[in-house]
């Protein structure tokens, strides 16, 4: 028998237009942020609404972004919950989404508006993979290559994966270098 059609994506999480629709709410959050709060102080309020929050209390969570609930109850539940435990601009935020049923988008808005943040203050993450954990000094040669090569201030992620058996896998952006062994074997 076939396997069946499926119609709905499971996962907001697997939806390729949410990082747009988050980009979009990110330059608003940040665009807000500097005229209230400050771009770090809402970004880590964020995180910890997201963190302290929401992943402790998953209750909370299901009832914020249930599609059963209706707008006006998610926002009468963030006005009684958030307001005096949170800042201003996090209630009127978090309001917003509530408003447009977004709140289920907050933590890909943070990412999106963490990585908007960085980019716009000249830094990059880049993801670096090797066989073995990586030395300070090598962190630090790592980063000072990665400064001489491109236009901006990397935030090295370090992984280790063993399978690599020697040299790095260097990922910026959509690029990856790949000077790992197992890639020459």
């Amino acid at each position: 028998m076939a396997e069946p059609l499926k119609t709905k994506i499971a996962s907001v999480m697997e939806d390729p237009s949410v990082m747009q629709i988050a980009r979009v709410y990110a330059k608003s959050f940040l665009g807000a942020a500097v005229s209230t709060i400050g771009v770090e102080a809402a970004l880590e309020e964020g995180q910890s609404f997201v963190d302290d929050v929401l992943q402790r209390n998953p209750d909370f969570e299901q009832l914020l972004v249930s599609p059963t609930i209706n707008r006006g109850d998610k926002l009468k539940l963030i006005e009684r919950v958030v307001t005096g435990r949170g800042s201003e601009f996090i209630t009127s935020f978090l309001k917003v989404l509530a408003r447009h049923d977004r709140l289920d988008l907050l933590p890909n808005i943070l990412q999106a508006a963490r990585i908007q943040n960085e980019r716009s203050s000249g830094r990059k993450r880049v993801s670096v993979k090797t066989a073995k954990p990586l030395s300070d000094e090598s962190r630090k040669a790592i980063g000072d290559k990665l400064r001489s090569a491109f236009a901006f201030e990397p935030i090295l992620e370090a992984e280790t994966d063993p399978s690599l058996i020697g040299g790095m896998v260097i990922r910026v952006d959509d690029t990856v270098y790949d000077s790992s062994l197992r890639t020459r074997l």
